[in-house]
């Protein structure tokens, strides 16, 4: 007993390992966020190592060198011992409550590249401190409340790449070091930038349509994009080098291991056999859904924790690998409210499989169309809700991610609803990663029929104003509750097109006959109309007349709607006598000839 006590006594004294100091500062993060019993559940502060704890990433020595929890619905502040986790690279806490202060014990995280703390409501000033984070690349501190000027120290950080302090309360003068990052965004303050000011708030890069860059920054902007371009050559030549030789090797099926030469970023990485057991050996009575590379199924971990497995059928065609090593990659780095989450993912030599959060009131597909007597439609309300939300997701996607990131196939059945009915955006696998200011141009033309933009289905090219083409054709889902394309309408003599259903009833001015009769009138009429009104000009035809997603942002919100509105009416009008004079000279049919009926095309072109 005595030898125990001494035992016990020794050990106080020595000095707590790495391990225990990381893991009190991350529970101490815990407490300080206010965290539910359901939130960090596994974040235990007895277990000695956080490596093993959800959203905690360590490196092979055990530091901790990422944590991200974003949109998870934190009330608490920040821990000043987050300070603590020297060798910590990534903090990624977006979308929560967060008030209170940025600790200035932040500054001592001296490895730190990335730094997101958007959309909280955090006050006070930015903490001079921030600037000794000489490795600091990303730092996004938007749509907070924070006061006071920027520090002078931030201009000291020679690494950065992208600076957002937008939407806050920040006053004073811009530290003109600062204007000189490649993507910097300062608007909505009251700082030294905008009309009249030499800099604007935001720079080309981040947000298309700026025309007052300085030719000094024009020449930054292509020795940069060469330099780009220059570094994704010389890693694509390493990776297709890597990837013949590993069709060198000869594998030995073994049924269940896990491939350990492959490698996907910092996610969960789960065995085969608890996927399996999680789904019930994959059942059919489990299957959520179908896509393109797969069946979608329904499973529960061990510890009660529901999850949507994709499993991949055909990993092994081009189409099939590259869907997975897409998927992984951008859900990996797009970290956003609006957009489904990735727990992780599984590979075996014969399996790829990608394990998401399941969402329990499936998708907005599901609940205009789907829904079985007696669950609820999605009411009014709910339906702004998947429109603002959605129009969001895809903003983050097309202009906060670089690569920007196009999802090539937005639908409703692509959007997800959680447990508080907000969208989220899913199923990644058609998005497609293109270099900044790059059309992406694919042999494969993929989509779903009635979504697909007549510039993709013609010449292959997809965009972002690809993606806003199907956005507007979301919206008329939601307004209508009808599917893009339905051959009952021929039985009615109306055209199969749901857009050209709708336009052609907005001419004749019976909008009643468009909104979901299963609303049962409770909906605003100036709502119906506005949203009507972006749906037409996201679906133009030209993609160039088309809005971007931020602009579809701020038409939701009730800004700039009427200005383009009435532009596009005018460029309607025009159209329609041009087409009806063309009608009456061939005497052609009522099809459409500015929407070409989308197909859906898996082979290539």
């Amino acid at each position: 007993m005595e030898l125990l006590s001494i035992i016990l006594v020794v050990a106080s004294l020595l000095p707590f390992s790495a391990s225990d100091r990381q893991g009190d500062a991350l529970y101490d993060m815990k407490l300080k966020l206010n965290a539910t019993g359901s939130q960090l559940s596994d974040w235990n502060q007895n277990q000695v190592n956080p490596c093993t704890w959800n959203s905690v990433i360590c490196d092979n020595n055990n530091n901790v060198v990422q944590v991200t929890l974003a949109s998870m619905g934190f009330t608490g502040v920040l821990s000043p011992r987050i300070g603590e986790l020297e060798y910590l690279n990534v903090l990624s806490l977006p979308g929560n409550n967060i008030t209170g202060g940025i600790p200035e014990q932040f500054g001592n995280l001296s490895r730190l590249t990335s730094l997101d703390l958007e959309d909280n409501l955090l006050a006070g000033p930015i903490p001079a401190s921030l600037g000794q984070l000489s490795k600091l690349q990303l730092l996004i501190l938007s749509q907070n409340i924070l006061n006071g000027s920027i520090p002078e120290t931030l201009a000291s950080i020679s690494s950065l790449t992208d600076i957002r302090l937008a939407y806050n309360k920040l006053t004073g003068q811009i530290p003109p070091q600062l204007f000189q990052v490649a993507r910097y965004n300062f608007s909505g303050n009251n700082l030294t930038c905008g009309a009249n000011f030499l800099h604007p708030c935001a720079s080309s890069m981040s947000y298309q349509g700026s025309t007052g860059g300085s030719k000094i920054g024009i020449v930054i902007g292509t020795v940069g994009g060469v330099i780009g371009l220059l570094i994704v050559g010389a890693l694509l030549i390493i990776c297709n080098g890597r990837r013949k030789s590993h069709l060198r090797e000869v594998f030995v099926d073994v049924s269940g291991e896990d491939d350990r030469r492959i490698a996907f970023g910092q996610l969960k990485r789960f065995a085969w056999r608890e996927l399996q057991l999680a789904t019930d050996n994959f059942s059919e009575k489990n299957v959520l859904g179908q896509g393109g590379f797969g069946k979608v199924y329904k499973g529960a971990l061990p510890d009660g924790t529901k999850i949507a497995v994709k499993r991949l059928t055909d990993y092994e065609s081009p189409g099939g690998e590259a869907a997975f090593l897409r998927e992984v990659e951008l859900i990996s780095v797009a970290v956003h409210r609006n957009l489904l989450r990735l727990i992780g993912f599984c590979t075996t030599q014969t399996e790829r499989l990608l394990v998401y959060p399941f969402m329990q009131n499936l998708s907005v597909a599901y609940r205009l169309r789907e829904f079985k007597p007696g669950e609820p439609i999605l009411d009014w309300s709910a339906r702004k809700r998947v429109a603002i939300g959605t129009a969001r997701g895809l903003e983050y996607l097309h202009e906060h991610c670089n690569p920007k990131i196009i999802h090539r196939d937005v639908k409703a059945a692509n959007v997800l609803l959680d447990e508080g009915f907000e969208p989220v955006v899913g199923d990644f696998g058609l998005a497609k990663l293109v270099d900044v200011q790059k059309t992406s141009v694919t042999t494969q033309v993929r989509g779903t029929m009635g979504h697909i933009a007549p510039e993709y289905l013609s010449t292959g090219k997809s965009s972002e104003r690809t993606d806003v083409f199907g956005y507007g054709i979301m919206l008329l889902e939601l307004v209508t509750g009808q599917r893009a394309i339905d051959f009952s309408r021929l039985d009615e003599e109306d055209d199969v097109l749901l857009l050209d259903h709708v336009k052609k009833l907005q001419r004749e001015g019976h909008l009643d006959a468009i909104v979901d009769c299963n609303l049962n009138s409770n909906y605003n009429g100036l709502e119906v109309e506005m949203m009507i009104q972006i749906a037409l000009l996201c679906t133009q035809a030209s993609p160039e007349d088309r809005p971007s997603m931020s602009e579809v942002v701020r038409m939701l919100e009730g800004e700039g709607l009427a200005e383009r509105w009435e532009e596009w009416q005018q460029v309607e009008v025009t159209r329609r006598q041009d087409y009806e004079r063309m009608q009456q000279r061939f005497d052609w049919g009522e099809d459409s000839i500015y929407n070409q009926d989308a197909i859906e095309l898996s082979a290539g072109r």
